[in-house]
């Protein structure tokens, strides 16, 4: 054997360690997101510009953009724009507010009582599936028409996403957790307070941003009856007379007020429960 043939042996029983894998970079949610923004933008834009559909019914981005500065500078319906935001975010923080103090006591009742599930539970499942403007002028009838009757329209479509989601995380508290509280002599107050509502806190924020989503569906049809300012107010007062840039300024503005709600909700529920989204 010679020696170039030594040298190779013995360098092919040297174990050389595989190259690891050459990680991707990841691309951030954010970009994908902005991106479907401006792409939906974009295909507004040519179809505006093609006129392959009537001005009147579809304006343009710029045009669009236009109005909702004048909505800003001048106003619409006697109001500025941040009149009506001020008048729905006050409608829509007072009755989730309301259906808080109300659903959160009653989701626990569900959980915790079988005599409060079985009392509650034909009411929220009553409630459930009926639309606002089913019972919309019941509630005129026996509230009135001021903003008394437009909150109750918004809390009563708010409370069964929070009684349920309530109800929901007190039934999944650790039984362990509740059994070594009861053996260290936690009294039912007590363990309701320092182990049941920890535990059910990360499904009562889940279920009031599901409910804030339902409230502003809710606002539109609150803010027919006898309304003089607010959002879903201009949006219908723009759409009898066929103001369609209007219309779509304050559609994007209640957006924009419910994605920034959502992410405020977001940054509370990492305050508040951080341990919630680990695994």
């Amino acid at each position: 054997m010679t020696i170039l043939s030594e040298i190779r042996a013995e360098y092919a029983e040297v174990e050389i360690p595989a190259r690891p894998p050459r990680r991707k970079p990841v691309v951030p949610l954010y970009v994908y997101s902005g991106l479907t923004v401006l792409a939906i933008i974009a295909i507004w834009w040519v179809a505006a510009s093609l006129e392959l559909v009537s001005p009147v019914f579809l304006p343009s981005p710029a045009v669009v953009a236009v109005s909702a500065w004048n909505l800003v500078t001048v106003g619409f319906v006697d109001s500025t724009l941040l009149e009506h935001v001020t008048a729905s975010l006050g409608r829509i923080l007072g009755a989730l507010l309301v259906s808080i103090l109300i659903g959160v006591p009653a989701g626990i009742a569900i959980g915790t009582s079988r005599l409060g599930r079985g009392i509650l539970d034909p009411i929220v499942e009553f409630l459930r599936p009926l639309p606002p403007l089913a019972y919309l002028p019941l509630i005129i009838i026996w509230v009135g028409i001021g903003e008394a009757s437009k909150i109750t329209v918004i809390a009563l479509s708010m409370l069964p996403a929070i009684i349920l989601s309530t109800a929901a995380g007190v039934k999944s508290a650790s039984s362990d957790h509740v059994n070594a509280a009861r053996s260290f002599g936690a009294t039912r107050s007590q363990l309701l307070r320092h182990v049941i509502l920890p535990s059910a806190l990360p499904s009562i924020l889940t279920g009031i941003r599901i409910a804030l989503g339902t409230g502003w569906s809710t606002l539109v049809a609150a803010e027919l009856v006898a309304a003089t300012r607010g959002l879903g107010f201009m949006i219908q007062s723009a759409a009898q007379f066929l103001v369609t840039d209007v219309v779509i300024a304050g559609i994007g503005v209640i957006a924009l007020i419910a994605i920034l709600l959502e992410l405020v909700a977001r940054a509370l529920e990492r305050w508040l429960v951080p341990w919630a989204g680990e695994k």
